[in-house]
């Protein structure tokens, strides 16, 4: 049964981790983004995220995001730096096409740094894009 459900390949889908100025707070703050590329809007999307790694776990968080528009982004939530030294995992559901499409995008342990962050296109913004 399980083997008849065919979910296709996600392409031009982005999870993106990006370092921004907080004005109210006065300091810089790491926030997760979604990036839709597609030419089509994302709609009912769902994303669960947690953190982890051979001896810690944070809670799963859950975001829904009514309709993601084609070619758009969308502010996922906010990330503590404590929570790099961890695997930072997001896995993105959503319909697109009337086609339920899903990925899983991972932010490696130790990965999110300052070091590591390029200037992602879509958002004007330095941060770290994972595939």
């Amino acid at each position: 049964m399980k083997k008849d459900i065919k979910i296709p390949e996600v392409t031009n889908v982005f999870m993106a981790i990006v370092k921004e100025y907080n004005s109210d707070f006065r300091c810089d703050d790491w926030n997760v983004y979604l990036i839709d590329n597609k030419t089509t809007d994302l709609e009912v999307v769902l994303i669960v995220s947690r953190g982890y790694d051979e001896k810690d776990q944070t809670s799963i968080m859950r975001k829904k995001i009514e309709r993601l528009p084609a070619n758009s982004y969308a502010k996922v939530e906010f990330i503590q730096p404590e929570l790099f030294k961890l695997n930072n995992e997001f896995k993105v559901t959503f319909f697109a096409d009337n086609q339920l499409f899903e990925k899983t995008f991972l932010f490696p342990k130790n990965t999110i740094k300052d070091s590591a962050m390029r200037v992602i296109k879509e958002l004007d913004k330095k941060g770290i894009i994972s595939k």
